[in-house]
């Protein structure tokens, strides 16, 4: 994905940053110590997930290892017990070459009325163009974290809702075509990105009725990942921002999602909610540093994988959807 035009930054806002980055708050109580309704994270189980995904080569569209991929996630979904469909279309890149569009979708306990929705994209960007070294910018990688870390999280969540049934329904999508965008787009809302939950917002796949909400996963597998509350979550989704971050602090991971707001990014939360369902986006991204440090580079790989964050991201959302009690949302307000 691409940063949108980042609106001022106040200096109180700043100043609250630094004040976190310099005093880390101590967690004096881990996950393990706190009673969940959800089950147990296993980050083993994601990070083998990412590295399944990694494996099979960087998933750029057209190619076979993009094609083995799609092939793998629909098979492990339905392995879980998901009702498994993928939605096919043409899609046209700013570069004008045309490819397969797939978005994967799984729907879980689909006679259940109440629903929420999880997201994240499985393609990878087809060059490295924000590597250090000039020469490698041209150069496939292999986008352990930007993509395959959120499709991970979601597999072994789709592994655990099988096992233990929550009180709502749940729908994951995993977006195509996310990550081929120009790092150049001056378009209002940065349209050659995110182009399958673009697709999907014209061509919506509710079966009954819209989900309580949506939760995107964008770069959720890095080293020391801190997850700021981005401008675009604030505005359409003010309540799932609230109870999703204070679900993490309550439960140990106050130290990855920060009370920290962030300007406007444009990711697949945003053409969620032009589709009249409230999404925020989990993204390692802050106003200061920018994005995941390896964004976009060669060092993307499986080496920069941790399962402590995978772990924070994965059991913060468990928890909040087995937290739900058919108390509906509207507009996220």
């Amino acid at each position: 994905m691409k940063l949108n035009h980042i609106l001022t930054i106040s200096f109180l806002a700043m100043a609250g940053f630094q004040s976190c980055q310099q005093n880390k708050p101590a967690e004096t109580e881990t996950a393990a110590e706190v009673k969940l309704q959800s089950p147990d994270f296993n980050a083993d189980s994601a990070y083998a997930f990412t590295k399944a995904q990694v494996d099979f080569g960087p998933r750029i569209p057209s190619t076979p290892a993009h094609a083995k991929t799609a092939d793998y996630l629909v098979a492990k979904l339905k392995s879980f017990g998901g009702e498994v469909s993928v939605q096919q279309a043409p899609a046209k890149t700013y570069d004008g070459k045309t490819h397969q569009l797939k978005n994967i979708i799984a729907a879980f306990y689909p006679e259940k009325k109440q629903r929420v929705l999880i997201t994240a994209h499985w393609d990878a960007r087809p060059f490295s163009d924000e590597d250090p070294n000039m020469g490698m910018r041209d150069k496939q990688f292999d986008a352990a974290n930007d993509g395959a870390s959120g499709v991970a999280v979601i597999l072994e969540m789709a592994r655990q809702i099988q096992l233990q049934q929550p009180e709502v329904g749940i729908d994951f999508i995993l977006w195509d075509i996310e990550d081929y965008g120009s790092a150049n787009d001056e378009t209002t809302h940065e349209t050659t990105w995110c182009l399958g939950s673009q697709y999907w917002a014209k061509n919506p796949t509710f079966q009954d009725g819209k989900p309580l909400y949506a939760i995107n996963l964008d770069m959720v597998g890095g080293a020391n990942a801190q997850f700021t509350q981005d401008a675009v979550s604030r505005q359409y989704a003010p309540n799932v921002v609230s109870k999703v971050w204070g679900i993490a602090n309550e439960i140990g991971y106050g130290n990855y999602f920060i009370n920290v707001t962030s300007g406007q990014l444009i990711d697949d939360h945003y053409w969620i909610n032009q589709a009249g369902v409230p999404a925020i986006d989990i993204i390692h991204y802050s106003d200061a540093a920018g994005f995941y440090s390896n964004w976009h580079t060669q060092l993307d790989n499986l080496n920069n994988i941790d399962r402590n964050t995978l772990k924070a991201v994965g059991q913060t959302v468990l928890e909040t959807i087995y937290r739900e009690k058919n108390q509906t949302i509207v507009n996220g307000k």
